[in-house]
């Protein structure tokens, strides 16, 4: 029977976030990395704010969103690959990971980050599923949804300030896509209305 729910978009959200839950507890570690990736607006934002409320472990979990990182509207891949180099793959060898807040006002690096190996991490942002991090993940996720959708929510999320930059950013996404096929390497795919 079809759900009679006010909110699919939600509705799948909850879904997803169980899905995850239980593929974290499956890996059984105390330091899972969870990666999320997928296009702007599909609600990759979302999913990873619901997962770090609902996370499954006693142990805390680290949230790393690659929109902190991105150097502008034209650093999909540099952003994404400053996470898998300073991040991921010390965190991966149990050794403190950091990265810099990128400021989008002053169009700089902003304050450092320090990553904890000891804890769990989610990674979420479009970029940020590739073979290499798909490697040092334990968990992937692609997120996706119809363009219409993804773009009246991005816009009402981020209103006039992407506005101009949407088509410059989905180019960067459809190059990362082609490039690396998150969704085929992804271990759930999520697909918001």
């Amino acid at each position: 029977m079809p759900s009679r729910s006010s909110d699919p978009f939600g509705d799948v959200l909850a879904a997803a976030t169980e899905r995850i839950c239980a593929a974290v507890v499956a890996v059984e570690a105390s330091n899972p990395v969870v990666i999320i990736d997928g296009r702007s607006g599909a609600g990759k934002t979302s999913l990873a704010a619901r997962l770090i409320r609902a996370w499954p472990l006693r142990t805390p979990v680290q949230l790393l969103a690659l929109d902190s990182v991105y150097p502008g509207w034209d650093g999909l891949e540099q952003g994404a690959e400053t996470v898998r180099q300073a991040v991921l793959i010390p965190h991966g060898r149990g050794l403190l990971g950091t990265w810099r807040r990128w400021d989008w006002e002053r169009g700089e690096e902003a304050e450092a980050h320090a990553v904890d190996p000891a804890l769990g991490l989610v990674v979420e942002g479009c970029g940020a599923l590739t073979a290499t991090p798909a490697r040092l993940g334990d968990v992937t996720v692609w997120v996706d949804g119809p363009r219409d959708s993804r773009r009246r929510r991005a816009l009402a999320r981020d209103g006039d300030g992407f506005r101009p930059y949407w088509d410059t950013w989905a180019a960067q996404e459809e190059a990362h896509i082609a490039q690396h096929r998150p969704p085929e390497i992804a271990d759930i795919v999520v697909r918001t209305p």
